[in-house]
């Protein structure tokens, strides 16, 4: 494996949603380079539908950012109260739901102060459906890992939903383009990853060979009765993409390794700073 993909796995398994920001500005040189990756991905037939609209501190980037954070602290309300984020654990200020809550809380009230907000667009040659996002949603991966790439976080949001029609008619987006995610980007006021997976069993843990996972964690209520379940095969323990926690023993790349040659010598996590532009180009 060479280094060039071992420092793209590393990004990936450290880009985490990132809620908290600090105030810095995004130089043009890296928005760019942030932007460029994100234009680099794959679409359908090669048809590029996606646009990026970044909201700085313009005076109409600015209004449209006030709009989206009034829908964005109505949605957060909504949700925390429909989901009881301030019941159970989340009364005990120290717990991992109380934390997230308080997370949450602060992005949705400086919402205005986040450095850069892109609006991720897409333009619709067809009725709207639910394949087109396979054309739109790779470049916003792209964006999110070029903006870990750089030590910027990022974080995805259909919350501007409630006031979709007027950023069209705010920012001038034409009728036959939809916006399909708000993504905001700066300085993470905290830090990266690692990133943390369950395994796809009832309780997220790992499984036996020849027992069975679900498709879903859990049932929702209204909806029909469980979906079938996922029958894991006997290598299932050696798949590198089921392998729990890497960041604990060392390198994704080399955790995957290990999976699938026991008893391979471990190697340290290198510094996520060293991941650069050079590996944009």
């Amino acid at each position: 494996m060479t280094e060039p993909f071992e420092a793209v796995l590393e990004v990936m398994a450290t880009a985490r949603t990132i809620h908290r920001y600090l105030p810095d500005p995004v130089p043009e040189k890296d928005l760019g380079r942030i932007l460029y990756a994100a234009t680099r991905a794959p679409s359908g037939s090669n048809s590029q539908p996606f646009r990026f609209l970044v909201l700085r501190d313009g005076e109409r980037a600015s209004a449209a950012k006030a709009l989206l954070a009034e829908s964005f602290r109505s949605q957060w309300s909504r949700k925390s109260s429909n989901e009881g984020w301030d019941r159970g654990s989340g009364l005990d200020r120290d717990s991992p739901k109380a934390r997230s809550a308080r997370a949450m809380r602060q992005f949705v009230d400086g919402f205005e102060r986040i450095p850069v907000v892109v609006l991720a667009c897409i333009l619709r040659f067809h009725p709207p459906n639910p394949y087109e996002g396979a054309s739109i949603y790779p470049a916003c991966q792209n964006l999110l890992l070029a903006a870990r790439a750089l030590g910027y976080g990022a974080c995805f949001s259909v919350w501007h939903l409630p006031v979709e029609d007027r950023l069209k008619a705010m920012l001038d987006i034409p009728e036959h383009a939809a916006i399909s995610l708000t993504i905001t980007v700066g300085r993470p006021a905290g830090r990266h990853g690692p990133l943390r997976r369950r395994w796809p069993t009832p309780r997220g843990r790992r499984p036996r060979p020849g027992r069975t996972a679900r498709w879903h964690r859990r049932e929702t209520p209204g909806r029909d009765g469980p979906l079938p379940p996922l029958p894991i095969p006997e290598r299932a323990a050696s798949w590198p993409v089921l392998a729990p926690a890497p960041w604990r023993t060392g390198s994704a790349v080399a955790a995957a390794r290990r999976s699938l040659q026991p008893g391979r010598a471990r190697r340290p996590l290198r510094a996520i700073s060293s991941v650069g532009p050079s590996h944009l180009a």
